[in-house]
This record gives C-alpha cells, sequence and structure tokens, in this order.
C-alpha cells in the first residue's frame, strides 16, 4: 500500500503538474544562459519564421503542412552525439545580410525521402530501405532555400532591415561521426529550437535548429531594437491639427477681354468688351503684374483607323543595339522524374505538327513565323509571316 499512489499525486499527473526529471534539468539549463527574455524571443522568431517556411512547403509538396509551435532548449555538441545516434540530414544556412551567422536545420533521413519524392511528383510512400543519394539532397537543399527565403523575407519584416541568406548545403551525417563537419562553434552550448512537422498523413516527425549561442543573442537583440524603434517611431506621430471650417472668400467679378485692333499703330491691343459703353478710367481693374499664359486648343490623337499610330521618329540611335534572335521549333512540358530517364538516344515530342511553321522570337518576343530551309550546310529559316505590332503586346 506504500507504493500506491494518492488521487492528488494521480491527478497532478492527469494534469501535467510533475515535470520529468529531464524537463527541468532542460529548463534549469536554459534559464541559466539565457534569460526568460531571450528565451521568448527566440521562440516567436522561430514561430513566425517556421509558419512562412510551412506556407513555402505545403505550395511545393500540394500536401497540408503543419509546424507547431517551437520548443527551446540549450545542450551541448556532446549531449548532442547521445541523443541522436540516427543518420540525419543537415542543411547548413548562413546568413549574409543583417544578420550574420550560421545555423543548421536537422531533418530525419525518412523524412527527407518523402518530402523529395513528393516534389518529383510521386506519392511520397516510399520503402523504408530506399538509399538517399545527391540527388535527394539537392532536392531538399532547393527546398530549404525556398523555405528559409521565405522565412528571411518574414525576419526582414520583423527586424525593419533587409535579411539575406547564402544557398543552403546540405548534407548525410552521424552526430557522433561526423560532428566536426558541421560544428559551426568552439562554444560547447549551443541553442536548440525543435518544431514538429506534420505533412498530411505521410509525416509527424520534427525538425530541429541548432543555433550558436551568439547569433541567438544576436536576433534577439534585432528583435528588441526594432521594437524599440517601432515604438519610438509610434510616439513621435504627430498630432493632426484640428479641422477649422474654411472661410468662404467674396468672389471677383472679372470683365472678359477681347483683342481689338488699332488702326494708327497696326498693332492689336486689350480692349473691354461691354455692350454699347466704354469703362471709366476709375473703374478699370488695376494692372497685373503676372506672366502671360498661352493658352491654346489641345490637340488629341486620332484613333480613326483603329489600330495604334507609328510616328515616324529617329532611332537612328537604336540601330547599332545588338539583339538575340531565337527560332522555335516547339515546346513541351515533363516532370523532373521524367527529365532524369533521358540518355542518348531518347525522343522528345513537341507540340508542334511536322511542317508547321516555326516562331521566330527577337529578346523572347514573338515577331514572326517562317519555315526550316538549308544555306549549304548550315540551317536556316525564311519569313513567311510577320506578326503585326499591335499583337505583339
Amino acid at each position: 500500500m506504500g507504493d500506491m499512489l494518492s488521487q492528488a499525486e494521480i491527478d497532478a499527473l492527469l494534469s501535467g503538474a510533475i515535470t520529468s526529471s529531464d524537463d527541468t534539468d532542460n529548463a534549469e539549463t536554459v534559464t541559466a544562459v539565457l534569460s526568460e527574455e531571450e528565451v521568448d524571443a527566440i521562440g516567436e522568431i522561430g514561430n513566425i519564421g517556421m509558419g512562412t517556411s510551412a506556407t513555402t512547403l505545403y505550395m511545393l509538396l500540394g500536401h497540408k503542412v503543419i509546424i507547431t509551435t517551437p520548443k527551446v532548449t540549450v545542450t551541448t555538441w556532446d549531449e548532442l552525439t547521445r541523443q541522436y545516434p540516427e543518420p540525419y540530414v543537415a542543411v547548413k544556412v548562413t546568413y549574409t545580410n543583417g544578420l550574420m551567422g550560421d545555423n543548421l536545420l536537422i531533418m530525419k533521413e525518412p523524412d527527407v525521402k518523402v518530402i523529395t519524392d513528393l516534389m518529383m511528383g510521386g506519392s511520397g510512400r516510399i520503402q523504408e530501405d530506399s538509399e538517399l543519394t545527391d540527388f535527394h539532397l539537392s532536392a531538399i537543399s532547393e527546398a530549404m532555400n525556398q523555405m528559409v527565403g521565405s522565412s528571411a523575407t518574414s525576419l526582414s519584416s520583423m527586424f525593419q532591415k533587409r535579411v539575406d541568406i547564402s544557398p543552403p548545403e546540405s548534407q548525410l551525417i552521424h552526430f557522433s561521426e561526423d560532428l566536426d563537419k558541421i560544428r559551426f562553434d568552439k562554444s560547447e552550448q549551443v541553442v536548440i529550437v525543435a518544431f514538429s512537422l506534420i505533412v498530411g498523413d505521410l509525416i509527424d516527425s520534427s525538425i530541429m535548429q541548432i543555433i550558436p549561442i551568439d547569433f541567438a543573442r544576436e536576433m534577439v537583440r534585432s528583435l528588441l531594437e526594432s521594437q524599440e524603434m517601432e515604438a519610438e517611431a509610434i510616439n513621435k506621430e504627430p498630432e493632426m491639427p484640428a479641422v477649422r471650417p474654411a472661410v468662404r472668400q467674396p468672389e471677383e467679378t472679372i470683365i472678359p477681354q477681347q483683342q481689338a485692333y488699332n488702326p494708327q499703330e497696326n498693332v492689336y491691343s486689350n480692349a473691354y468688351q461691354m455692350p454699347n459703353m466704354t469703362p471709366p478710367v476709375s473703374q478699370q481693374p488695376p494692372v497685373s503684374h503676372q506672366p502671360a499664359v498661352n493658352v491654346r486648343p489641345v490637340q488629341f490623337q486620332s484613333f480613326d483607323s483603329g489600330d495604334l499610330a507609328l510616328e515616324a521618329q529617329n532611332i537612328g540611335l537604336l540601330m547599332d543595339v545588338p539583339l538575340q534572335i531565337t527560332v522555335e521549333l516547339g515546346r513541351t512540358s515533363r516532370k523532373i522524374k521524367e527529365i532524369l530517364e533521358f540518355g542518348q538516344g531518347s525522343i522528345i515530342e513537341l507540340d508542334k505538327l511536322s511542317g508547321e511553321p516555326v516562331d521566330i522570337l527577337v529578346n523572347g518576343k514573338n515577331i514572326a513565323s517562317g519555315e526550316v530551309v538549308v544555306i549549304d550546310e548550315s540551317f536556316g529559316v525564311r519569313i513567311t509571316d510577320i506578326i503585326h505590332p499591335s499583337k505583339r503586346i
């Protein structure tokens, strides 16, 4: 009976009030290295960055992607080798502008296989014993490039400064054997930001971000500085002045003028047109010192022809500008896995029939069509139709 739990202890376990010793040790390690404010800021940065990355990954895979709220911990490189004995895929991301530092994104090998298979148009149902090839690493690097790129855009908005990254580098690692390949910091401790990753019904796993302590603090400083700048900008906003009702000024009576001919001086002069009377000198308006304004009727371009009017202009300055002429035989689209199956002797069917005119493009714009001819030992094209300028826009 002494080993039985009391009702209070059972209720505490059900409510989650009792924590494991590992969680307690992790919490104490985090607070010993980072303050609570820094931990909250790192979690907020990771939450916003990975939230944008989840949207990008959804667009790449075509499956619903959920990345949950991160959990921030502090550990050592040696502890990583003991906690993660399985092989993982490490994607190194280097921030080159706005933020200066490196971090690692760690994913499980089966998750990488599923993601790359979905990117190639597959179903994501792969065999567990399938080999991870260089093509998988290249594909996951491209996926991470777009994910972290969108995350960098969100960080730019958060930090109010431009944030750039270099192309990510992926490699398959064992923490116990390849630690020196991925270790980017001489300090013993690193920050771990762990996320839960769910992709449809194919992946229910986790993704981990390893950040150096100094780089994590730099991100926190950038976030706090941006918040201070935003607060100062709000405090400095001038108050809108009270709107006063406009006082209507009395309207002035303007006497129209007309040109009158003076036969003695053979010139035109300003005269006042009043019906059957001449205004006395006392009623004449004062002389205006404003410059004379030349007013004339507006002239619009004629559109009677229905086509765009082309004005003849001097284009002599453009005559020596080189342009690239391309003759397009046809087009087609294929999936990545089909392109990888191409080899010598493969036949690619285009979207045009035999004997159809080919397209002639100048700097990528279709301007004419023609037929292929042979000139001595070279191919050429004879122009058979010029596309009207109005259809090139």
